[in-house]
């Protein structure tokens, strides 16, 4: 197969792989948990023979090793599990998820990981507002997924696919039937078309109208969740462009200001968090978070060291989980919280493994976006506009790591995986950045 060919294949798989990740309950609600089975398994077999027939240039030395500690950590928690067999599917599809990652950070370069990434978020954001509208104009009906029976007259609104409120003004699931994660997903795709159009990689017009599709996604979601960490995604991207505007020796002040900053919203979420919660429409319990994480803080200090074992979404039918995160008829597989759940399953070692992989990633991140790339002696190369992609991906996956667990499991997993893969590898690489 001509090379031009061969990419374009290994660009479009990367695409669905993206895909499959982001909108993994869009494959559930369609062909039911068995047909989602099936296209994990083609993207995890297609990964692998990608890896195997491209052999990309591979170094142990350039390979995160905290990724590696916290995949071994959560192996070895078989031994220790309260929940066997929960824990070896957990574990399998850790690591499967794993391997999609690897193959989307060695086997495609800045330009196609950004490509394709976008690629993938714009399907899901046109699939979801064509979704919407024709349950909206044609069904004018709530639709719940396919393959189920809840056997039950009164379905919690969290079941349905669709409530068939987009001309109403929302809030809309989209085909995620979620409205947090599709307004996440939307927020993915505001960093990744400004990106696109800051490097100039796509057409301006059609960029600028991606860009305001994912911005009305985002609002017609209404996710107080999501708003927030849209807020916190501007805050760091203006600090990073003002570290940049200091240059390497005259950084002091930003890095004061962003410590201050830290320490003020700390103190304002601690003073005003019932006006806070009245602005975004939340009740005082956050929709039910505070009652869960109680739970899961009790349970975890069960088993503080270790924990419980990996079991990544949880097992309802087990202990501690059983009854531990159930509102308004919904059993929730989540701890509403990414480090709480680290915690909750693999105990404090696993928080300091945790915490180990994403702060080495933000570090390396923080650094790639504000330093001038190097390639020679003399410090004057242009900025690239996608050395900021990791820093603002990964304060968004941050920034919801507060009120979700999503960055354990399937798309946000493997963002983190990839972030940290090639951040790592550009430490090291002199090829440019778009």
């Amino acid at each position: 197969m001509p090379a031009v060919q061969s990419r374009f294949v290994v660009r479009t798989f990367a695409t669905l792989v993206f895909f499959t990740l982001f909108a993994g309950q869009f494959w559930r609600s369609l062909f039911g948990w068995w047909g989602f089975g099936a296209i994990a398994l083609v993207m995890l077999a297609g990964s692998i023979v990608g890896l195997v027939r491209l052999k990309p240039d591979w170094n142990w030395t350039r390979f995160p090793k905290s990724v590696g500690a916290f995949l071994l950590l959560a192996t070895l928690s078989l031994a220790w599990s309260n929940y066997l067999g929960a824990s070896l599917i957990g574990v399998t599809l850790q690591w499967a998820t794993t391997v999609a990652a690897v193959f989307l950070a060695l086997c495609l370069s800045w330009a196609e990981l950004l490509r394709a990434l976008g690629g993938a978020l714009r399907w899901v954001l046109a699939l979801s507002l064509v979704f919407e509208a024709v349950v909206a104009v044609f069904i004018r009906h709530p639709v719940l997924p396919f393959w189920v029976d809840y056997g039950t007259e009164k379905v919690p609104q969290a079941f349905y696919w669709s409530r068939a409120l987009l001309l109403h003004g929302g809030p809309i699931e989209g085909i995620l039937a979620n409205r947090n994660l599709l307004g996440f997903v939307a927020l993915l795709a505001v960093i990744v078309f400004a990106v696109q159009l800051a490097a100039g990689t796509v057409r301006r017009g059609w960029g600028i109208a991606w860009l305001a599709l994912a911005v009305l996604m985002i609002a017609l979601t209404r996710s107080a969740t999501v708003s927030l960490a849209a807020g916190a995604v501007a805050v760091v991207l203006v600090f990073a462009l003002w570290t940049r505007r200091r240059g390497p020796h005259r950084r002091r002040p930003v890095y004061l200001a962003a410590a201050a900053s830290v320490v003020a919203a700390g103190a304002a979420v601690a003073a005003f968090t019932p006006q806070l919660l009245a602005v975004f429409g939340k009740s005082p319990d956050v929709t039910g978070r505070i009652d869960i994480w109680r739970g899961v803080i009790e349970a975890a200090g069960q088993r503080p060291v270790f924990g419980w074992g990996w079991v990544s979404y949880w097992a309802p039918w087990a202990e501690p989980f059983k009854g531990l995160a159930e509102r308004k008829g919904v059993v929730y597989l989540q701890a509403h919280d990414a480090w709480l759940d680290v915690w909750l399953q693999l105990g404090i070692v696993g928080l300091v493994v945790f915490a180990a992989l994403v702060l080495s990633t933000l570090w390396r991140s923080w650094f790639l976006a504000v330093d001038r790339p190097r390639r020679g002696i003399a410090d004057t190369e242009p900025y690239a506009a996608s050395a900021l992609l990791p820093l603002l991906l990964l304060a968004a996956l941050l920034a919801q790591s507060v009120a979700e667990s999503r960055m354990l499991i399937e798309s946000g997993w493997v963002l983190l995986v990839v972030l940290a893969i090639v951040t790592k590898r550009q430490q090291a690489s002199a090829l440019p950045m778009p």
